[in-house]
Order: structure tokens, then C-alpha cells, then sequence
């Protein structure tokens, strides 16, 4: 049996870092995001007579990468299952800071819940995705997206979609290899050693309702304010670890300064990072063209990719 499966990768406003105690991959705090359209991941799973898994990313065999796609493929089908030849494809660089595992994670569970045959619930689909990766789960769905996570578990809500308030990114591309820590590592070495690390967990709540009250009021101003210091936050946390952890380069800090000039401008645009070093601009229609141009024109800019908000995860023909 083949299937098919589509996903989008997610930008977050308001994000986590760090692991909640006891395992599982549990996020330690809520946040909330956006679902992009114009990127996107493909998971093909076939029935394989191998005695073990397999797995080809981007047209290359990724052994490394196998046993966390065991472990999610275990989750949704059972440990007693036969094995699968798992085939992705993304159209944008992967683990360089855009949310590639969080696409390619949620194609999986959707493609592998067509498996079954069972029809796992959308929650139990969502909660899986989470524990192969903390962002995955908000890309099962589309729009903007909050993550809300209770002591044991986490549940997806949708606050809008994306015909209710369009939206538009502008993704800055300035490094299309591989980041040197990956966010995993990362988030254990905060929680470990950055003295910010329990003042951004204690902020978190708040950061979270100013940010749903914003989308849900459509405050472009509000939205912009606790995303940007949001972002800043995280990155404060990741700078004041031990070793320092600082994905950023020259064309990240110049991207920085492209908007700020734009928003000097008078345009609707903003800025936030995750963990790597690209940038993404979330502005309104009106100003697409020029928060593009002027990122196309920024030193260290290798591409600037356009996107509008997204849909959910899905099965594919």
C-alpha cells in the first residue's frame, strides 16, 4: 500500500524553548503560530518485505534520521507493524531554522493514520506528531495556531484561518546549511544553564493571551509588539547559555535593520527568528512587495521566499 501526505512548515510569533520534566517531548509552555502556504513537505509511505525501515530525504538514503521516524511510524501504527519505506520531499532547505521537522512530521502521522485504516482522532494524531517534534503538532493545522499545553498533554486550537486575516511572510533566506546545534541539544543546554531561562517560562502566559487577543481583535500593531520581543527573548535565553548558543549572522542583523527602516516607512511588517539564522517578515498584502524587495536587496540575503498562510496537513494523490 502507498500513501501520500502533504504538509506545511509553521513560523511561530509566540514560541517555545525547552522540554517540560519527565520526558515525552512535552513542550515546557504554550505558543502560537502561523501555517505557511508556499513551502512544504511530502511524505510518501509504501509497504515494505525489508526487515527494516527506511527512509529517503530529498533523494538521498538518511539512516541517521531513521530511528525518530520509527519511533513516530511505532506511535501510530503500533510496534508490531510491517515495515515502511518512508520517502521525503521538502521544496526549501531543511534544518536550517524553517520548520522542517514540524512539516515532515505531520505529513507522517497524517499518511501513516491512512495506514491503519482506523481513523486516529485528530487529537491523538496531533498529540504524536508533538512527540516526534514540539512543533509538529501546530502544523496539522492551517492558519494561526495555538498550542496549548497542560500538565500532561498538549491540544491544538485554531484562533483564525487564513482567509480571516491574510497575512502575508516574507522568508529571508542567509544560510541554507545545516545549523551547528540542533534545537533539541539547544533547548537542553537553556534549560540547563541561562539565568533568563525561568523568567521566559513565567512570561510565557502572557505573551501568549496578548497575542490571541491580537488575532482575534486583528491589532497588526499588538501582534507585531509581542512577537518581536518575544523572538528577542528567546534568543536572550539561548545567548546566556553555557556555551552561548547564537544562530545568527551578518545577514540575520541586516534583515533586522531592513525592517526597521520599512516599519520607519510607515509599512506594516514585522520580524521574528526561530532557531536558526533566516528571518521571516510577516507584514500586511498591502506591503508584500516592497518588504520583498527590500529583503531581496539585503546584504547576506541569498533568497527571499514569498508565502501566504497556510493550510492543514493532508492526504495527497
Amino acid at each position: 500500500m502507498r500513501v501520500s501526505a502533504q504538509a506545511q512548515p509553521n513560523i511561530a510569533l509566540v514560541k517555545y524553548w525547552g522540554k517540560r520534566d519527565g520526558g515525552g517531548n512535552l513542550p515546557a509552555t504554550g505558543s502560537l503560530s502561523v501555517t505557511l502556504e508556499s513551502l512544504w513537505t511530502r511524505m510518501i509511505l509504501q509497504s515494505s518485505k525489508h526487515r527494516k525501515d527506511s527512509l529517503t530525504v530529498n533523494g538521498v538514503s538518511a539512516p541517521e534520521m531513521l530511528p525518530r521516524v520509527s519511533r513516530c511510524l511505532d506511535s501510530v501504527l503500533g510496534s508490531n507493524r510491517e515495515r515502511i519505506h518512508v520517502v521525503s520531499d521538502s521544496n526549501f532547505p531543511i534544518e536550517a531554522g524553517l520548520a522542517s521537522s514540524a512539516s515532515a512530521f505531520s505529513a507522517l502521522v497524517i499518511a501513516a493514520n491512512r495506514l491503519t485504516g482506523k481513523n486516529l482522532s485528530f487529537s491523538a494524531l496531533s498529540r504524536f506528531a508533538g512527540e516526534a517534534s514540539g512543533s509538529a503538532a501546530r502544523s496539522m493545522c492551517g492558519g494561526f495556531v495555538e498550542l496549548v499545553a497542560d500538565s500532561d498533554n498538549v491540544h491544538i486550537q485554531q484562533i483564525a484561518d487564513a482567509e480571516e486575516w491574510p497575512l502575508e511572510v516574507i522568508v529571508a533566506i542567509t544560510a541554507e546549511g545545516k545549523k551547528p546545534v540542533g534545537s533539541g541539544e539547544a533547548m537542553i543546554r537553556s534549560a540547563k544553564t541561562s539565568p533568563f531561562y525561568s523568567s521566559w517560562l513565567n512570561r510565557q502566559d502572557h505573551d501568549l493571551k496578548l497575542a490571541r487577543t491580537s488575532i482575534l481583535t486583528r491589532d497588526f500593531e499588538a501582534l507585531a509588539f509581542v512577537s518581536e520581543r518575544n523572538c528577542l527573548k528567546m534568543h536572550s535565553v539561548m545567548w546566556s547559555s553555557r556555551p552561548p548558543i547564537v544562530y545568527w549572522n551578518s545577514g540575520t542583523l541586516d534583515c533586522l535593520q531592513t525592517v526597521r527602516s520599512l516599519q520607519a516607512k510607515g509599512h506594516g511588517v514585522f520580524f521574528t527568528i526561530d532557531a536558526g539564522p533566516q528571518v521571516k517578515a510577516i507584514c500586511l498584502p498591502e506591503s508584500r512587495q516592497a518588504v520583498h524587495d527590500a529583503l531581496v536587496a539585503t546584504n547576506g540575503v541569498i533568497k527571499a521566499i514569498r508565502s501566504k498562510i497556510g493550510p492543514p496537513a493532508r492526504l495527497i494523490l
